[in-house]
């Protein structure tokens, strides 16, 4: 017989970078984004996050949540550019909080989060991208290891564009220091590696193994 693995619902989902980690840890995956994502590599469906959760999350299907929201109403760098109504980490956590499931809320510096923060030195990948994780249950995170990665890429240098036109996010040294290698530039600009989620959801599936 073929062991039924959790499932996973993935709010705010992009193309799939924390999506593609939770599957490597051994969760199925639902993506849910206002946008079409083609390069999903999961099941998906396009729906407004907030609406889905309010209408349709009762049924039944799903062991944990991992949301996403857009970090602009966060960042340092692109505040300006944001509207009130982009701030969606309070109203998605009360509805993550009324499901009574085991949930995961990632963002940037600067969002109202409480939890750890996990960076590629910890995973030894050559990037540094610090991510924050507020976690339900309490998920312990590694150190960042700086000292291992002095040098880390930066696809915002443009002193790194090759004699070929590609720099940035398109640059294959950036999607393989993500671990990512199924997304455009603009798509891998929104994610977190791969690795991220995968740590945090193995952590979650012995959460769930301890309460069944």
């Amino acid at each position: 017989m073929t062991a039924v693995r959790p499932l996973l619902l993935d709010l705010f989902c992009g193309a799939g970078g924390a999506a593609m980690g939770y599957h490597r840890a051994g969760f199925d995956v639902v993506g849910v984004d206002i946008k079409p994502q083609p390069h999903y590599p999961f099941e998906f469906v396009m729906a407004d996050a907030l609406e889905l959760m309010r209408l349709r999350w009762r049924d039944g299907r799903y062991d944990a949540i991992h949301a996403s929201p857009p970090c602009q109403a966060y960042s340092p760098h692109l505040r300006h550019r944001a509207r009130p109504s982009d701030r969606l980490i309070e109203p998605i956590r009360a509805l993550l909080k009324a499901t009574g499931l085991p949930y995961v809320i990632e963002n940037v510096k600067g969002a109202p989060l409480t939890g750890g923060m996990l960076c590629g030195s910890s995973f030894g990948l050559p990037i540094w991208r610090h991510r924050y994780f507020e976690t339900v249950p309490l998920i312990m995170s590694p150190p960042c290891r700086h000292d291992l990665v002095p040098h880390p890429l930066n696809p915002y240098n443009t002193k790194s564009k090759r004699r070929d036109g590609i720099t940035g996010m398109t640059d294959p040294r950036w999607k393989a220091a993500m671990g990512i290698d199924w997304m455009t530039g603009d798509e891998i600009a929104e994610a977190i590696p791969p690795a991220y989620s995968q740590f945090v959801g193995e952590q979650l599936l012995e959460h769930l193994a301890r309460v069944a």
